[in-house]
């Protein structure tokens, strides 16, 4: 295989475990570039990417215009907060006076689940859905996933924990699909007021105590609490949160074997992770920061053009 089955990135679920392997395999030559003296490679020189973005982000949307300055292309950055959507504006009428400039691909996040999807309907330019609320974020599952491939060597038959703010996480929901048809077998842990009713229709465990969910585990992809989403209290405090989901050293010792620490950030510290642990020699966070540049390099260039050779 070496295109993908499909013209849009919208969420994990739309695509094959096949699109996943290109991608990995795309991803492997990128990273060899990003960490040569030279960075850039001119694949995407005649493309323009306008990165429109409804929410605020800085690691997803610096992420995706370095991979795509990497590979040579025109940028244009757009936020939401100092547009004309403040004015009015629609959604498409704005994508389409982007486009009108000669635009070939969006990066688009929004707070509304399934706004890529709409618009991959009315528009011909590539979209990239870089989050659209709680539904999905495709791209981090991807490097996530490579990321715990690049450690062990493969996904399939790794056990990962999914722990924490799963209600709110569009991260949870497009890794659980990606580890799936990797072949990992996944289990989300978190109070019961933050797991989804549907999450057992996904084929996960569901597992309450986060020590008996390190104990199963491989890895452990810790995620933030999101207050930001929250329009009513789901626990007691943020310091009880901590008490009883939190993971320090001395848990993990506790547990008594290795398990490798994940977090797509931000990292609220003394919440989820205790800086004992995020500065540990288990933790790969930092690692998934760096290959989230390549994945994005390879997703873009995918998309992008399938014929062109690479550079």
């Amino acid at each position: 295989m070496t295109s993908l089955s499909v013209n849009h990135l919208l969420g994990i679920k739309n695509i094959s475990k096949n699109d996943i392997e290109l991608i990995f395999e795309t991803a492997d030559y990128f990273k060899e570039i990003i960490n040569r003296p030279i960075k850039k490679v001119p694949s995407l020189r005649d493309i323009t990417i306008a990165n429109v973005f409804f929410e605020n982000s800085t690691r997803t949307r610096l992420s995706f215009e370095l991979a795509e300055k990497r590979l040579s292309a025109d940028v244009i950055n757009f936020s939401s907060s100092s547009s004309s959507v403040k004015k009015g504006e629609t959604l498409l009428d704005t994508i389409n006076n982007i486009l009108a400039m000669k635009v070939d691909m969006i990066v688009m996040r929004h707070a509304s689940p399934g706004a890529p999807h709409f618009l991959s309907k009315h528009i011909d330019a590539n979209i990239i859905n870089a989050g659209d609320g709680t539904h999905e974020h495709p791209t981090q599952a991807l490097l996530d996933t490579y990321s715990i491939r690049e450690k062990f060597g493969e996904v399939k038959g790794k056990k990962i924990a999914i722990i924490g703010d799963i209600l709110h996480s569009r991260v949870a929901i497009s890794n659980i699909y990606a580890l799936q048809k990797l072949g990992a077998e996944v289990m989300v842990c978190g109070p019961n007021t933050l797991l989804p009713k549907f999450i057992k229709t996904l084929g996960v465990h569901v597992e309450l105590d986060v020590e008996k969910a390190l104990q199963w585990c491989d890895i452990a992809n810790v995620l933030r609490i999101q207050l930001e989403r929250q329009e009513i209290k789901y626990f007691p405090s943020l310091r009880e949160y901590s008490i009883y989901y939190g993971i320090s050293k001395a848990l993990l010792d506790k547990i008594g074997k290795p398990v490798t620490i994940m977090h797509p950030g931000p990292i609220n510290r003394g919440v989820e992770l205790n800086s004992d642990v995020a500065d540990s020699d288990a933790a790969i966070i930092l690692h998934q920061v760096e290959n989230g540049v390549a994945v994005r390099m390879s997703v873009l260039y995918l998309l992008a053009s399938n014929k062109t050779p690479l550079n």
